[in-house]
């Protein structure tokens, strides 16, 4: 693992290059990677710098919330199939349960996608500008985002991407530790991330990376 002071370099050096840049109002770096590969580690060396950082899993979640009975409509039959409860004790929708559903089915997932990615990118733009109203002074707006390629018009809004690497052995017992998953899970979504330096090679933006 890369120390806090080598990545604070880089960040700085990325940075920089981004000052002279003067076509938006601030800019706005796309902060991507694999699971368990880093990136929210080094989001907050970012922040550390000054800028904001959007975390896309806290906001994921939020829509997810707001959207929980549509979302739960349309899964219903399939976790019912596999005896899968979708809601938790306190009425609350389980995310971990439509997390169970969805990585082991690309048909399940684009399904949830459909719902939570158009009322993502409205949610992000209303902070974009929110943000460069009331901090328009910082050094860059952060999107720390794994799969930003599948909302293309935030993805446009970026500079560069920032792809944050680590070995798979390593982002293995990462991930067994910090969310306690089966073996089983966290290949089925390891499977799902195969091509996603792939994707954003595809954008034909500059991609950046920082080791972790």
């Amino acid at each position: 693992m890369a120390s806090h002071g080598q990545i604070l370099r880089k960040v700085k050096k990325i940075l920089s290059q981004i000052e002279s840049d003067q076509s938006q109002k601030i800019p706005v770096l796309c902060l991507t990677g694999k699971m368990a590969g880093g990136k929210n580690f080094v989001s907050s060396v970012f922040e550390e710098c000054g800028c904001i950082a959007i975390d896309f899993d806290k906001e994921v979640h939020a829509v997810i919330e707001e959207h929980s009975l549509q979302i739960a409509q349309v899964f219903e039959p399939e976790a019912k199939a596999r005896g899968i409860e979708l809601y938790l004790p306190d009425g609350k929708l389980n995310r971990r349960a439509i997390g169970q559903l969805v990585f082991s089915d690309p048909v399940l997932l684009a399904r949830q996608e459909n719902i939570v990615f158009p009322a993502l990118t409205e949610s992000i733009q209303k902070k974009i500008i929110y943000i460069e109203e009331n901090n328009p002074n910082i050094p860059a707006i952060i999107f720390n985002a794994t799969v930003l390629y599948k909302t293309p018009d935030l993805l446009q809004l970026c500079t560069k991407i920032i792809f944050v690497k680590a070995g798979i052995i390593k982002r293995f017992f990462r991930a067994k530790k910090r969310d306690h998953l089966s073996t089983k899970r966290i290949l089925d979504r390891f499977a799902v991330q195969r091509s996603l330096l792939r994707e954003y090679q595809k954008s034909g933006k500059q991609i950046v990376f920082i080791k972790n």
